[in-house]
């Protein structure tokens, strides 16, 4: 203790996450006003959060970390705009730029890092992405270039890391026509195997911004007026560019220390041990400066545990920093990635799990131990929703297949139960799930914000923001409290709310929908439901329009995903009518690319194996033979499967076949909430089995019964008889009402069945609506019916007519026209290994899938 205070005096040197978590920390532990802490920053502003600086690209938007407003002045006192300049261990001083000197009794050092430039020419003209005023440099410099130049600026982005991806991505939102140069084959190298790069390039390629990979830059020119022209890459070639930003990594600030005769990590950073402690007396290190266990390491999750073990040391704890968290979140818009724990499978004999969807720019990885039962890391690009899931089990048993987290599966992620206490939720401010359900349960924080307010949990990356609802919402229905019907984070509307909105501000894009309602860069949950509701009120083609993004996997690639990762293909066949010419044409096609055909239970012909770029092929052999899509890969009606009623039967008293047939083309291509399917019988016989779909029909001597409500799948239900008798315009008039009126105010991913069950009123109400009209919607319902009805349009076709859509139909941006003859399928485990050299001898190698699920060893 200082002579004169009768508190002891904390120096923290560096304004970044680090010392501002690290001042928080002493606050919040400090009951009895032990410590007085004194911030120095050499920066103009107070502390920010650099987790969220790429948000500054879209404006001037305020990122002070909220605490320090809260911060009391006669505790903490921050200087801003002033540097450390030297220290002195023994004296115990710190010398200031501004001249004055700080004595202290505990010296922090937070300094943080520096972003690196190479020694090549014209280095002086490059910048940085590091902190606010660069930030604010660029949006302020490519403004004017696009004023003084009247077209977009070109900005060259060295780096294909976080930071360089964040900083593109935040240009190119902004009008600026970007080049990424990273020296790895693939982005983010660091972080990713080269299946995810390879992904992660097809999402950054479909943004607008070119890459160049492999390759360094060599030289930054300039015109004779000294402007930034151009960069001269190492292979030669010659890039145009307005602006150059390097975002290459980072090298620890450890000048400081150094001087002051601190140890010096081998590779760089301040050596510190497990109490985060250096090797001089009352002198600690925290952050990107630290380098423990020879590493030092640039994420934010690592900075607030090591901020946190100093706060405990000095008011009298023994807490220790363990290890360094290697989870890593990429921020841009649009593009998920997300890494955790051994993400690139190197751990001897670990297993990994991939699923990838290349027309999606989607691939993810579980690795496992090698007995298949712990977790041991993650990669996710593309949809890296089941990172918030997987996260937080890392080292354990995971109690489930892997393979059910990942896409393939098309579901939710499984439920492994309830989270023990233990379990970590939050890596960046080092929250358990007992934590939070304490913050529920004893301190009443019974909604998201406060519970993030009050526990931390997601107030950094955000990554966990879903977890922590689930958990939320688990503790909540315990309570018997009822939870928000929030579509997601990002929409506090439920679907139902959420479609009547758009539907009747007549908006058209993802964009303006989030713009109007929402708030974030939307996520898996809400961009599919927006999708659909755009595409069910006249959205056009699912691909055009920025929604291709938007879509799950087999709407995305207009086919059905099977586990092998090839594609099913599956034409239209209303009423299971087709006459032998289109027999001939499907029987051809599926003999000459070597498909499996199968007669699929909705009276279609399924033809399964078909690769990603062959499905354009096939579509046109199949749309010049008059045939379209059936629309077998979407939330929409997938068939009318009927009988041949009394065209053919006997005992048939309608024409079921005819009727089936109307109905498929009326309603081909609506999307909806969930599937949905229809059956026609000809007679009480039932042959269509009508009454296991979500609408279905049986004719009667009077005309035709209208039964809802049914399917089959995991809760089979009987569908129920809502109209009698009927003509064939009511038929079609009631079908009209009870499918729009379905989209309208069904949940997303909801079937009739559940639709109706959770209905107040149920069935009842249904029919009050549709056949009665009480709410007076009828006229309204059916409107928007023939509105879908009259702008239909093949989707198939609609994707041959246009080559920007046909580019999706590739499997990597950079995929060869002949795939590689080194590997083969072992089809009975979907395992990838090289071909022996018998086995292309013998040509058996076969290309590997568009998108791959496999299963591989690591020795």
């Amino acid at each position: 203790m200082r002579a004169g205070s009768s508190q002891r005096h904390v120096v923290v040197v560096g304004g970044g996450p680090a010392g501002h978590r690290l001042t928080d920390a002493v606050l919040a532990r400090d009951a009895d006003r032990a410590l007085r802490v004194t911030l120095v920053t050499e920066e103009a502003h107070r502390p920010y959060d650099r987790v969220a600086l790429s948000r500054r690209f879209a404006g001037p938007v305020d990122l002070e970390l909220t605490t320090t407003a809260a911060w009391d002045p006669d505790r903490v006192e921050v200087r801003t705009a002033t540097a450390a300049e030297a220290i002195d261990p023994v004296a115990r001083t710190v010398r200031l730029s501004d001249g004055s000197t700080l004595d202290y009794d505990e010296l922090v050092l937070a300094t943080g890092s520096t972003p690196p430039i190479p020694d090549i020419a014209g280095r002086e003209h490059a910048r940085v992405f590091r902190t606010i005023d660069d930030v604010d440099w660029l949006t302020a410099e490519t403004d004017r270039l696009a004023a003084f130049h009247g077209r977009r600026p070109r900005v060259v982005v060295a780096g294909g890391g976080l930071l360089g991806l964040e900083a593109a991505g935040g240009l190119a939102a902004r009008g600026a026509d970007v080049a990424i140069v990273h020296s790895g084959r693939w982005l983010m190298s660091a972080q990713l195997d080269e299946g995810g790069g390879q992904a992660l390039s097809r999402l950054i390629a479909l943004k607008g911004m070119a890459l160049h990979l492999g390759v360094r830059p060599a030289a930054v020119e300039t015109d004779p007026d000294g402007a930034v022209s151009g960069v001269l890459l190492a292979d030669g070639r010659r890039l145009l560019a307005d602006v150059v930003v390097v975002a290459i990594g980072i090298r620890p600030r450890d000048e400081l220390a150094v001087e002051a005769g601190i140890t010096r990590a081998p590779g760089g950073g301040i050596a510190i041990g497990a109490d985060c402690a250096t090797s001089a007396e009352h002198v600690w290190a925290i952050g990107e400066v630290a380098s423990f266990e020879g590493r030092c390491t640039g994420l934010v999750a690592p900075s607030n545990a090591m901020a946190e073990v100093v706060a405990d040391r000095l008011l009298g704890g023994d807490r220790v920093f363990a290890s360094i968290d290697d989870a890593a979140n990429l921020k841009l818009a649009d593009v998920d990635v997300a890494t955790f724990g051994d993400a690139k499978g190197t751990t001897e004999g670990c297993l990994e799990v991939v699923y990838a969807d290349p027309a999606r720019g989607l691939h993810q990885k579980i690795v496992l131990s090698g007995d298949a039962r712990t977790l041991l890391g993650g990669a996710f690009v593309g949809d890296s929703a089941p990172y918030a899931s997987l996260r937080p089990l890392l080292g354990t048993e995971l109690g489930v297949e892997a393979a059910a987290f990942l896409s393939a599966p098309g579901g939710e992620a499984p439920d492994t139960g309830e989270l023990p206490d233990s379990v970590l939720v939050c890596s960046c401010n080092a929250v358990t799930a007992g934590a939070i359900r304490t913050a529920i349960d004893e301190q009443g924080c019974t909604e998201l914000g406060p519970l993030k307010a009050c526990t931390r949990a997601g107030t950094q990356c955000g990554s966990c923001v879903p977890l922590v609802q689930k958990l939320l919402r688990a503790e909540l229905a315990k309570s018997g409290i009822e939870t928000s019907r929030a579509l997601c984070e990002h929409f506090a509307l439920p679907r139902q709310e959420l479609f009547e909105s758009v539907r009747v501000l007549r908006l058209r894009s993802f964009d303006a929908v989030l713009e109007r309602f929402g708030q974030g860069a939307g996520c898996d949950i809400c961009k599919p439901v927006v999708a659909s509701i755009l595409a069910s009120q006249g959205g056009g083609h699912p691909l055009a329009g920025g929604r291709a993004g938007l879509q799950d996997t087999n709407d995305r690639a207009l086919a059905n995903m099977q586990k092998d990762g090839t594609y099913s293909v599956m034409p239209r066949v209303p009423g299971g009518e087709i006459d032998p010419k289109k027999l001939a044409v499907i029987a051809a096609v599926a003999e000459e690319y070597g498909l499996y055909t199968k007669i699929s239970g909705g009276q279609r012909i399924d033809m399964f194996g078909a690769r990603l770029e062959q499905l354009p092929e096939i579509w046109r052999r199949l749309v010049d033979a008059g045939m379209e899509s059936g629309q077998a890969y979407g939330k929409a009606l997938r068939t009318v499967k009927s009988c041949v009623g009394s065209a053919w039967c006997r005992y048939g008293v309608q024409d079921s076949t005819a009727m089936a047939i109307r109905l498929e083309l009326r309603y081909r291509g609506l999307r909806a909430p969930h599937k949905f399917k229809s059956g026609v019988s000809g007679c009480a016989r039932e042959c269509a089995e009508a009454r296991a779909k979500d609408f279905g029909i049986i004719a009667t001597e009077q005309g035709w019964n209208l039964y809802v409500g049914g399917n089959g799948g995991y809760q089979p239900t009987h569908a129920q008889l809502l109209a009698g008798d009927l003509d064939d315009e009511t038929l079609i008039r009631y079908i009209d009402r009870f499918l729009m009126y379905y989209i309208r105010t069904a949940d997303r991913l909801q079937r009739t069945a559940r639709w109706i069950e959770e209905l107040p009123g149920g069935l009842e109400h249904v029919r009050e609506v549709v056949v009665e009209d009480s709410l007076g919607l009828a006229d309204e319902l059916e409107a928007a019916m023939a509105e879908h009805v009259d702008h239909y349009e093949d989707e198939w076709a609609a994707t041959l007519a246009d080559p920007e859509k046909l580019r999706r139909f590739r499997s990597f941006v950079n995929a060869p026209a002949v795939p590689d003859p080194s590997l083969t399928r072992v089809e009975e485990r979907g395992q990838l290994r090289p071909a022996s050299e018998e086995e292309r001898a013998a040509g058996r190698a076969v290309p590997i899938a568009g998108a791959v699920l496999a299963v591989r060893g690591r020795a």
